[in-house]
């Protein structure tokens, strides 16, 4: 072999090797740019840590979330110590029975105790009685011109605070005078029902079925439907769950428990009244505010309507702000309904009516449009005038 051909071969030996090494790197590229990138480890240098995933995972939603659950809890605080803290009567009403110029002088003394607790009006003991047994008066005092002993008579059924409230003012008022009174209670409650709380009780369980039931729902369908005939869905969905916890807290509070008997079948369409608002009102607030109209529902008939609603104290002896909401309230207008409904034959419970078949109407009706204007602004093909736009 000559020296110009073994040259030449060692020129094409080392472009041979040129060309592999160059195939190598780009394989090796290759690999590289394709192999995924490590992700960092948990806690290692440059992940930021604790406090980035504490970050990632409080998210502003929830933050807002976690307000709204801690305003909910201060106010449920708020709310009831601020209403049962201190209770004091205020403007009670009671009857006052005596001779004419003795009643009026009665009635003037009774109204000008400081503080105004009770508001006396002059009758006599026949008008007395009657309204006591319908429940426009609290009390009837009946004064006897003739003994230094008085009677007071008073309805239990209307609530004991309010009964205990009266006895010890007009005791007070009575010893004043240097005179003693003997108090019956002319409207008792009935054996079950102690100190007549049990309309009260029962308003609860009715209020917080209605609401767990259109919050259930949406929890598990979504807060907001996804179109008007879901959410008339599920207005009718709350139509036999109404009638089912009407039955069901007529039966336990009369034939199971005895605490309030006689008017198992008034007290079921009442309660199927009260349920179905409170399951209205609920799915309404969703379909306007999303999962946050469960805590306006909290809000309303929690936080608010429990405390106003003259329970474990009659509205009389509240402060004045939850003096004024409670008979506007579901909760308040259930809880007096009942007692008159059992109690009083059902006198003066028309305004209270008027109030509960509001909120179930209201309910219907601004989840039907809500739901309506919803579902246009989302669909704006469905819209005509959107669809021009």
């Amino acid at each position: 072999m000559s020296q110009a051909d073994a040259d030449r071969e060692d020129r094409e030996r080392g472009d041979q090797e040129d060309h592999g090494a160059e195939r190598g790197d780009q394989e090796d590229h290759q690999e590289t740019s394709h192999r995924p990138a490590e992700e960092p480890r948990p806690g290692a240098k440059g992940s930021g840590g604790f406090w980035a995933e504490l970050r990632a995972a409080v998210t502003p939603r929830m933050t807002a979330l976690i307000a709204g659950a801690l305003l909910l809890q201060l106010g449920f605080v708020l709310s009831y110590v601020g209403a049962f803290h201190h209770p004091q009567p205020h403007r009670v009403p009671i009857a006052v029975v005596a001779p004419e110029r003795t009643a009026q002088q009665v009635v003037q003394k009774i109204n000008a105790i400081p503080g105004h607790p009770l508001k006396a009006t002059a009758a006599d003991e026949r008008a007395a009685r009657a309204q006591l047994r319908e429940g426009d008066t609290s009390g009837a005092l009946i004064v006897n011109p003739q003994s230094r002993n008085d009677r007071l008579l008073v309805a239990g059924a209307g609530g004991a605070s309010t009964a205990t409230a009266v006895e010890s003012v007009i005791t007070q008022a009575e010893q004043s005078q240097k005179r003693t009174v003997s108090v019956v209670d002319a409207v008792p409650a009935q054996p079950g029902d102690a100190r007549g709380l049990s309309s009260f009780y029962l308003v609860v369980g009715w209020t917080v079925g209605g609401y767990l039931f259109a919050a259930l729902l949406g929890v598990s369908k979504g807060a907001r439907p996804a179109s008007v005939r879901r959410a008339a869905a599920r207005l009718l969905a709350a139509v036999p769950y109404a009638v089912v916890s009407g039955l069901g807290g007529a039966a336990i509070v009369g034939p199971v428990l005895g605490a309030l008997n006689d008017h198992f079948l008034a007290l079921s369409a009442l309660g199927a009244l009260v349920v179905f608002g409170a399951a209205a009102v609920t799915i309404a607030f969703q379909v306007l505010f999303g999962v946050l109209g469960i805590g306006v529902t909290v809000l309303l008939f929690v936080v608010l309507g429990n405390p106003s609603a003259g329970g474990a104290y009659g509205s009389d002896l509240l402060p004045p702000f939850w003096r004024a909401i409670g008979s506007a309230l579901p909760n308040g207008a259930a809880t007096h309904a009942v007692r008159h409904l059992v109690y009083f034959s059902g006198h003066g419970i028309t305004g209270n009516m008027a109030v509960l078949v509001a909120y179930a109407l209201g309910g219907v009706l601004t989840t039907v449009a809500a739901a309506t204007l919803m579902h246009r602004r989302l669909s704006p093909e469905l819209d005509p005038a959107g669809a021009r736009a």
